[in-house]
């Protein structure tokens, strides 16, 4: 066998712009992309967070670039991505990481949490990859990874509509794969379970839940950012390079159940 022949993972000389970078998952992703030779653009709600972010990727010998993209504000994403061909030349990885998800039985569930959901979740993830899918398209090559959740998979109890949005994810994901496809652009997601994070702090701070939480996960604790990271170096490295449609469970054994 060709030297050649083996994966490859590593994805230097390309360019990668990360949405909601400022913390937890979307921190890991762009110290990973970084880590595996990419420069990496930071989308931040607000573009005057996210310095010492940049200060470690270019520590690493990369460039950083912070961009103001409130992923609710289709002007600002379009902005971003048109910033990133401009200042890095390119775009070869898009990480669609913005998500929120606002607690509430169903039943007491109000119009504006709903629409932020949906705004945030499942607008922001298909215009980030509009954006990046034009200009993916000019240059026949790209990645999309996208933020699942296996709440795109189980019920979870006060989620109904971050579950019903991360369902959509998955089939979005398989939708745009299909019509990428001729362009050598590959459309994946990711789905983390419970994972440590800024957001999650709160609700595993109570021990009945996270007892709950941790009965269902086969391995039998919290994920941690940098593991659902591994799983989107992957995605969007050579070594994937047939993998498309697919949505990576990254759930600890909870729905093999």
């Amino acid at each position: 066998m060709k030297i050649d022949e083996f994966p490859r993972f590593e994805l230097q000389g390309q360019v990668a712009l990360v949405t909601g970078a400022a913390r937890g998952i979307g921190r890991a992703c762009a110290l990973a992309l970084a880590h595996a030779g990419a420069d990496v653009a930071l989308g931040l709600r607000d573009a005057q967070t996210g310095a010492d972010l940049a200060r470690e990727i270019e520590a690493m010998g990369r460039r950083a670039l912070r961009l103001q993209m409130d992923v609710t504000r289709l002007g600002e994403i379009q902005e971003a991505v048109e910033a990133v061909v401009a200042r890095l030349g390119r775009l070869d990885i898009l990480v669609n990481n913005a998500g929120l998800a606002p607690g509430n039985l169903a039943e007491d569930v109000r119009e504006e949490d709903f629409d932020l959901t949906l705004a945030v979740n499942l607008k922001g993830t298909f215009f980030a990859s509009q954006a990046a899918g034009r200009v993916m398209i000019k240059q026949k090559y790209g990645r999309i990874i996208n933020l699942g959740s296996q709440a795109g998979f189980v019920a979870l109890p006060t989620e109904s509509v971050y579950c019903m949005t991360k369902a959509a994810i998955s089939h979005l994901t398989r939708c745009l794969a299909v019509e990428w496809g001729g362009y050598n652009i590959t459309v994946n997601a990711v789905a983390p379970t419970f994972i440590h994070t800024p957001g999650t702090e709160e609700c595993l701070a109570d021990e009945a839940f996270r007892a709950d939480v941790l009965s269902r996960i086969a391995i039998g604790r919290i994920g941690e950012p940098m593991e659902v990271a591994g799983a989107v170096i992957y995605l969007a490295s050579p070594a994937a390079s047939l993998v498309t449609g697919s949505t990576l469970l990254i759930d600890g054994g909870w729905t093999a159940r």
